[in-house]
């Protein structure tokens, strides 16, 4: 229960980084403790269980993406309009300046490489490196580079 109340939120966070929708990412994020539970019963390793969970969160979510995005393409415009919904917000100055800072935010993100921006939004969870690199797979070192690549491209575009 510990490790949900400490992982849970960021691994949230994390999966709907992949464009699912709040009641997918927590069904993602649902699964990925039921992984855990499964690997803890097996009587696997419980060292670096941080970084394992956000590796199991980052297949899960790529799997679900792949899987909506399959059904989205047989999907009616009509269909797809009548999912999307109104933002609430009550100010439209408000609302604008948000959707701008959104927007380049964005842009900015989707602009990276995908391994970059997966070491981003880990990193911003929280992720060490090691946790980080662990959770995708890749060295101490691609990860160092990533971050140090991605956040330059990042201050770049905000100090223009």
């Amino acid at each position: 229960m510990l490790l949900f109340d400490r992982c849970g939120p960021s691994l949230l966070r994390y999966v709907s980084s992949f464009g699912l929708r709040p009641e997918e990412a927590e069904d993602v994020v649902q699964d990925v403790f039921l992984s855990l539970f499964r690997h803890l019963r097996l009587g696997r390793s419980r060292s670096h269980l941080r970084g394992w969970l956000f590796r199991v969160a980052h297949n899960l979510a790529l799997k679900q993406r792949t899987s909506l995005q399959k059904r989205q393409a047989n999907r009616s415009w009509d269909d797809i309009a009548l999912s999307q919904h109104a933002d609430p917000s009550p100010d439209p100055e408000s609302r604008l300046a948000d959707n701008q800072r959104r927007r380049r935010l964005t842009s900015v993100l989707h602009a990276l490489p995908e391994r970059d921006r997966r070491c981003i939004v880990l990193r911003a969870e929280g992720l060490r490196y090691r946790e980080i690199a662990a959770a995708l797979g890749i060295s101490l070192g691609s990860v160092a580079k990533s971050l140090t690549r991605s956040i330059t491209r990042l201050v770049n575009v905000y100090e223009r």
